[in-house]
């Protein structure tokens, strides 16, 4: 069986036609997804507002709209697992619980659509979703059409229930798949993590060609932990994954988990800084009708957006880390440079010392002076010269988000943090 499987993908990918000439995902993905903060709830009955249903995902449609979520670039409304019946229909066609998603599918994504934003969906690689629904193996085809006239704009294609042997073929031949549709959808895989599960080194330069973005590791949880743990996955960047981030392909250390239960104001604003500077897609996974302010604030802070979504694309990476501190650097636009510091400690602020050239490195084609930024709050804190030291306060667990512009082109340097 499994030779028959591999032969079946091997002339899916000959014959379909380049993967991932699709044009999406030019910067990283930005919206809303269910999954971290609600799961698989099922039950309707007990959980009416939290449940897995049609009336979940418009609402939250709904709000990213009236809140002014869309205005700072988050757009898709992304459906998890738990949204299927448990069989296919008579045609071998994917079909939505009945009672959940009573409208359908295509109903559900004509309203997200008619709010300006844009339609996501979860899908799985092997024969069952992670809860146990219908998954795409054998069925890659059918799905990819039924995806697209359902007017899906992004597939999370997961790959659980699957023999990782298949995975360097399958994902591929989705995405081909999709592109066959004639519908641009953005692809996002879970291929490398379940490879680096299994001891297995993923082919990211192979895995680039075929995704617009890829998991690295566990689904995030909502904790301080959690959200440290994958922190520190991408500043060892181990196989160099960040060398392959740029326009239409993205490493994507998972939803950002910002308004929900478990990380302090000063953590929510650490994984905010973070995923800006490792340019990663920015998908939220919180309750919009609860949420507090300084949450929001957090999520729609159009400086941090800005450089998240640098047209550049370039992922930022973990310079060093001593002492509890960490920085991280990443050049965006117009020879500039944003920069984290990154306070691991639990105790007290601390006052941390860096090299300006730490952050833009050294060469004669640097620039000799910069404006230095705190990005947040938009504060100017003077010039530096590129030799020079500064001084930044870090609190526990939280961050000093910087930027350095060139004070030789500083009025159209200026002109970028206005653009943030």
């Amino acid at each position: 069986m499994k030779i028959a499987v591999a032969v079946v993908i091997t002339v899916v990918v000959a014959s379909v036609g380049d993967a991932l000439n699709n044009g999406v995902a030019r910067t990283p993905p930005m919206g809303w997804m269910a999954w971290e903060r609600f799961r698989c709830q099922t039950d309707c009955k007990d959980w009416p507002d939290s449940c897995i249903s049609e009336k979940l995902f418009r609402e939250m449609a709904d709000l990213i709209v009236k809140d002014g979520y869309k205005d700072v670039g988050y757009e898709f409304v992304t459906v998890d697992d738990c949204y299927l019946e448990r069989e296919r229909d008579s045609q071998m066609r994917l079909k939505p619980d009945p009672d959940r998603f009573p409208s359908g599918m295509k109903n559900l994504s004509d309203y997200i659509h008619s709010k300006g934003l844009k339609f996501g969906i979860c899908e799985d690689f092997g024969h069952k979703t992670c809860d146990g629904y219908p998954g795409s193996y054998y069925h890659f085809e059918i799905d990819a059409q039924t995806f697209a006239d359902w007017g899906v704009d992004m597939l999370k294609f997961d790959g659980c229930n699957s023999d990782i042997k298949d995975m360097d073929l399958g994902y591929p031949a989705m995405g081909k798949w999709l592109n066959k549709t004639g519908r641009p959808i953005v692809y996002a895989c879970e291929w490398p993590f379940y490879q680096i599960m299994a001891s297995k080194s993923p082919d990211y330069p192979a895995i680039a060609k075929s995704c617009n973005s890829w998991r690295n590791y566990y689904d995030i949880g909502d904790s301080w932990d959690s959200v440290l743990t994958v922190i520190n996955i991408y500043g060892e960047d181990k196989g160099n994954f960040s060398s392959m981030a740029g326009p239409g392909n993205w490493n994507d250390p998972d939803m950002l988990v910002i308004g929900n239960f478990g990380l302090s104001y000063e953590q929510q604003r650490a994984q905010m800084a973070l995923w800006a500077i490792m340019a990663s897609p920015l998908m939220m996974s919180v309750d919009l009708r609860t949420i507090k302010e300084e949450s929001k604030a957090i999520l729609k802070n159009k400086n941090v957006i800005g450089i998240n979504q640098d047209p550049l694309g370039i992922q930022g990476t973990r310079k060093w880390q001593k002492g509890g501190i960490q920085l991280w650097t990443r050049p965006i636009s117009q020879d500039a440079w944003a920069f984290v510091l990154l306070n691991t400690n639990e105790a007290v602020p601390s006052k941390v010392t860096i090299h300006i050239q730490d952050i833009v490195g050294k060469g004669e084609m640097l620039a000799q002076s910069y404006q230095v930024f705190e990005v947040f709050d938009k504060v100017d804190m003077g010039i530096v010269k590129s030799t020079d030291s500064k001084r930044f306060m870090v609190n526990p667990t939280g961050v000093f988000m910087g930027m350095l512009t060139p004070t030789e082109s500083f009025g159209e340097s200026r002109s970028i943090f206005d653009r943030l």
